[in-house]
This record gives structure tokens, sequence and C-alpha cells, in this order.
């Protein structure tokens, strides 16, 4: 009876991922993503590279020429990809600190098709203008949905359903 026993215990914790690598079905239902990935930003249909970050905690995104009225935050995307103007209410306010310095930045909920997924995220919006990526991707975006191969990029391009970039 006890072999039995045993049996049935090492295939309930192989079957729950408490061994056996730890895979459970969530992980495998999770998108594989590179360092680098493009992305269309919706409902404008921009598409973008970003930068995978899992040291960032928030997204940021490229705001040129940002202008704050009242509880709104307008901003211009890169030329590069556009220079479309666009605003956005503003949903709170995040102290950063990046490369030594500390500065409040605008967060605003935006929505961009990663993979196969349509996600709705929280970015803050920062002149990137100095650095070669006009979106970072931070934990609060990718948590849960992907996996990240630091070692490739471009392996999950933008195929939502019914998202063309313009």
């Amino acid at each position: 009876m006890k072999p039995l026993l045993l049996g049935f215990l090492l295939l309930f914790l192989t079957i729950t991922g408490e061994i056996g690598g730890g895979m459970t079905a969530e992980a495998d239902d999770r998108i594989l993503l590179g360092a680098v990935e493009e992305v269309i930003l919706l409902p404008w249909g921009v598409k973008l590279p970003a930068r995978i970050d899992t040291g960032a905690a928030t997204s940021s995104l490229d705001a040129r020429d940002l202008t704050i009225r009242d509880k709104t935050a307008e901003f211009t995307l890169p030329k590069e990809y556009g220079g479309l103007a666009i605003s956005l209410p503003i949903v709170k306010w995040k102290t950063v600190k990046s490369a030594g310095t500390i500065s409040q930045r605008p967060v605003v909920d935006i929505e961009m098709c990663i993979g196969p997924h349509r996600i709705r995220t929280r970015v803050n919006l920062n002149d990137r203008s100095n650095v070669k990526y006009p979106l970072i991707l931070g934990r609060n975006t990718i948590k849960r949905r992907f996996i990240i191969d630091c070692n490739t990029s471009f392996c999950s391009p933008p195929s939502c359903p019914g998202v063309t970039p313009k």
C-alpha cells in the first residue's frame, strides 16, 4: 500500500509543479521575448522597438516636448516613429531613480500589442532622446505573461488580431 501512496504523491507533485523543474501550465502559456522586441502602440498603430528590462520596475516611454495641462500629459513621439502628438490623462506621479538622478515623472495608461498579447499598462513619460530605445518594458508590463531570453531579440513580432502598424 505504501508504494502506491508514494506513487500518487510523486504524480501529484509533478503535475502541480513542485518537482520536475517547477514548470506549470501557466509557464507553458507564456510568450518568449528577447532583449529587444517590436511593439505597436494602440490605438495609433505606431510600431517601435522596446528594450525589455527586468531590472526596471515600471515601463517608460519617450515623450518629447512634454507639457502638463491640468491632469493631462501632452507630448509627441520621436520623429523617427511618426512624431505623433498624444494627449493622455495622468493617473499618478512616480519618483524615478536613474543613473544617479531622481526625477518626478507623470504616469499614464497606454495600450500596446506585444507578441500576440494586447496589453493595457502604465508607463512613465520621459524624454529618452539620449538613449537608444524609445520604450522600456519593465516588470509591471512583462510579469506573468512572458519569459525573457536575453540572448536573443525580435523573436515575438506584434501579432494581435485586428492590429496593423501604420
